[in-house]
């Protein structure tokens, strides 16, 4: 019964990340890999990811800001790439230090842009090599780790878009981006029906998050609930590091 109440409680957070701040998507990615081996957790999170998305994509229909998306998607290919290079030749023990130490770099990424990045990357974002950095990091830190909101917030917030937007881009990209993993997870062997049947049996619970983070959204102030999800993504991967 434990299991089953921190898979509805991470089907909560991811809908509530999806629509409000992706970062705290790393909450659900620390307690699927802490309860399931974390090669098979990738992909048992990836299907739920994808449900959030499509929800999120629909909150957010007209917000997308595609040119930005278009810039980064070629790159994230290569990264997909490298992630299922890695993924092939690590172990399970290895991969879960890896993804509460991405966690972590992740965690001090988005400390840094709050301090300092508005300041020194206005316009870094239109120059192809930071398209092609953040892209290929996206790509390996999202097939490695699920856990690529960081990299994208990195790169959306230099982009000076205002919330909404900000919120809308990051759900259409982050719903391709997902898709095209899918052939990755199936040819290394890590998706099963299994991952489809507990996505459906969760949507319910997906649904509820989204809908909640839509509401709180408008009316919480950005600053504090930024703090808020990096203090609890440094919390749950030092429980992952500590547990690998």
């Amino acid at each position: 019964m434990g299991t089953i109440a921190l898979m509805i409680l991470a089907a909560l957070i991811i809908g509530y990340s999806k629509t409000a701040l992706g970062g705290l998507a790393v909450v659900s990615v620390a307690i699927f890999a802490a309860i399931l081996p974390a090669k098979e957790s990738t992909a048992a999170i990836l299907t739920l990811l994808i449900v959030g998305d499509v929800i999120a994509c629909w909150h957010y229909r007209r917000d997308g800001d595609w040119s930005l998306i278009r810039r980064l998607l070629p790159a994230i290919v290569v990264g997909l790439a490298l992630g299922s290079a890695f993924l092939r030749i690590v172990d399970d023990h290895t991969l879960k230090l890896s993804i509460g130490i991405v966690i972590l770099v992740l965690v001090a990424i988005q400390l840094w842009l709050k301090t300092r990045a508005g300041e020194l990357m206005s316009t870094a974002h239109e120059h192809p090599v930071a398209a092609w950095s953040a892209g290929t990091g996206v790509g390996f830190t999202t097939m490695t780790a699920n856990a690529a909101g960081a990299v994208m917030a990195l790169y959306l917030s230099a982009a000076g878009i205002e919330k909404r937007r900000f919120v809308g881009t990051n759900a259409w990209f982050f719903l391709i981006v997902n898709l095209i993993k899918v052939p990755f997870s199936v040819g290394l062997g890590l998706m099963h029906w299994r991952d489809l049947g507990r996505a459906a049996a969760l949507s319910p619970a997906i649904l509820i998050g989204a809908l909640l983070g839509y509401a709180t959204i408008k009316r919480i102030s950005q600053a504090h609930f930024d703090i808020a999800v990096l203090l609890t993504s440094a919390v749950a991967a030092a429980g992952l590091l500590l547990r690998a």
